[in-house]
């Protein structure tokens, strides 16, 4: 039998110093500069997390601003964010939960926390949670990072509330993480036949005209470089079956806002692929100390015999000479077959279902986990 974990929110165990609620998102654009301090100051990085990507978001997709988000205080100031959302649905399934909010452009659900904060605030959240669980039967967290602080004090949080969690669902993706240099990396990454391959490609193109690689990290031409990327996006496949981002309102919209303002704030790097300067391929990958992460990627598809986009990726591994950050995480599908070629380092990621409430609510959710969609559940202490 589980034991039913103390609340510590509107407990005794409960202090001035630590205050967690549910607020409307919109409540927080009040406080961005409080916000941004966070991310700063943030034990993990999660740009998707970020005001300047998280509020075109919520705007875009919750314009009426039912949304709630979880908002953590510690000594007067902001320490944590999570935004959570009450589902009906669990993959499609009528079983009432909470849940992190993400959407399908939101490649990290690890919640903002400040350093030093990462097991108060997990107590504070389950504590939370017990006391509004309402007719949620669990709490869900989609896409956490398996490998940093934030789990290590979630599982450590779990096992000394007797509470149970279970990881429902983990995957590998692509990170790129190595001491060597650039041609270093490629050398061990790559075949000598893949290496030979690119550089015939790359003399193919070549013999088209004028072929250069640009590399920005500041603020200028933002506004034409989305537009231009929104358009070689909806030129190819994307485009044929309706699933462009330019096809999309909101998705536009958050691509547009988003990376004009992180580049405005030095937290944007694009690469493009330029040939008789007209863009053939770019790429984005938000900057957020000391980690990288990749975003979105196009190519124009009447060069693909070329492989533009391959050409892009290879080039992409110079950062390894710029210093530019530490590690990058790839945000790509764990089934990625260019990325996961040139990039050989893996980051796991969990999906995680964890028990809220009273104990009968608990049985139930005991009960659910047999029924995973016949996925294999792994005790988050083990």
């Amino acid at each position: 039998v589980v034991q039913s974990a103390k609340p510590i929110i509107g407990s005794a165990a409960d202090t001035p110093r630590r205050a967690i609620s549910a607020v409307a998102w919109r409540e927080l654009s009040q406080e961005v500069a409080a916000w941004d301090d966070l991310a700063d100051q943030a034990c993990a990085p999660n740009p998707f997390f970020e005001s300047w990507y998280l509020l075109p978001s919520l705007e875009a997709y919750d314009p009426r601003g039912v949304l709630r988000v979880l908002r953590f205080e510690h000594d007067g100031r902001l320490a944590g964010l999570l935004p959570l959302v009450r589902s009906l649905k669990y993959y499609g399934r009528p079983v009432p939960h909470l849940a992190s909010w993400l959407h399908d452009n939101t490649f990290l659900g690890t919640p903002l926390v400040a350093s030093g904060c990462e097991v108060e605030f997990w107590h504070a959240a389950l504590g939370w949670a017990d006391g509004n669980a309402g007719a949620s039967l669990f709490l869900h967290l989609s896409d956490i990072s398996f490998d940093g602080p934030m789990f290590a004090a979630l599982s450590a949080v779990l096992d000394a509330q007797g509470r149970k969690g279970w990881i429902v669902q983990r995957e590998e993706r692509a990170l790129l993480l190595s001491s060597l240099d650039a041609e270093q990396y490629r050398s061990s990454a790559l075949s000598s036949n893949k290496r030979k391959d690119l550089r015939r490609r790359m003399n193919r193109l070549a013999e088209l005209g004028e072929v250069r690689f640009v590399w920005q990290d500041d603020d200028a031409g933002i506004e034409a470089w989305c537009e231009q990327f929104l358009a070689l996006e909806k030129s190819g496949w994307k485009g044929e079956n309706g699933s462009a981002m330019g096809q999309l309102a909101a998705k536009a919209a958050i691509f547009n806002q988003s990376l004009t303002v992180a580049a405005k704030r030095g937290k944007l790097l694009r690469l493009a692929l330029h040939l008789n300067g007209n863009l053939v391929a770019m790429l984005s990958t938000f900057v957020a100390p000391p980690g990288g992460f990749g975003y979105k990627t196009a190519f124009d598809e009447q060069y693909g015999r070329h492989a533009p986009g391959v050409l892009l990726e290879n080039e992409f591994l110079s950062v390894l000479d710029h210093n530019r950050f530490d590690w990058c995480d790839g945000c790509a599908a764990a089934d990625h077959a260019v990325v996961n070629e040139f990039w050989r380092e893996r980051r796991p990621i969990a999906k995680l279902s964890i028990a809220i409430g009273g104990l009968l609510r608990r049985q139930i959710f005991n009960q659910m986990l047999r029924f995973e969609r016949g996925k294999t559940a792994i005790g988050v202490q083990a």
